[in-house]
């Protein structure tokens, strides 16, 4: 099985941005301990802060691989452009939250990709990357 984890604005950050909220661990740390858990699954990982190279990112893989695994950060409340891109695609998309958005300010409340993602999952730190892994294990 094929999956990308898209990761957009800051969360190249991880590991030093408000600990608080995303805990101290970097993506690049995370990431090590993901692939080694699903040794098994072909994991890649690609991050911007750049709205039109994630959308391209959606494009590139949105044909080929089992799924993607998005968490567009801010651009989830804010880009019409990157929910277009996810509804235009046939590979199923998992959002995925680190921080429980709902939890948070009000504009953090709306999801302009969720009504096209497979299902949302946010609020359990970087395990939610883990819960992604296993909803397309479980749907296999």
């Amino acid at each position: 099985m094929k999956l990308q984890i898209i990761n957009g604005p800051n969360l190249n950050l991880l590991g030093t941005r408000e600990t608080k909220v995303y805990g101290n661990m970097t993506f690049d740390e995370y990431f090590k301990i993901l692939k080694n858990k699903y040794s098994n699954l072909d994991l890649h990982i690609f991050q911007s802060n750049v709205e039109g190279e994630i959308i391209n990112k959606i494009h590139e893989v949105g044909f080929e691989y089992d799924g993607i695994i998005l968490n567009a950060a801010a651009y989830t409340h804010t880009s019409v452009g990157i929910a277009d891109s996810v509804r235009s695609i046939n590979t199923p998309v998992i959002e995925v939250h680190i921080s429980n958005t709902i939890s948070r300010e009000d504009y953090r409340h709306v999801s302009y990709i969720g009504p096209h993602a497979k299902g949302i999952i946010m609020g359990f730190g970087l395990k939610s990357y883990d819960l992604a892994v296993e909803s397309f294990i479980s749907n296999d």
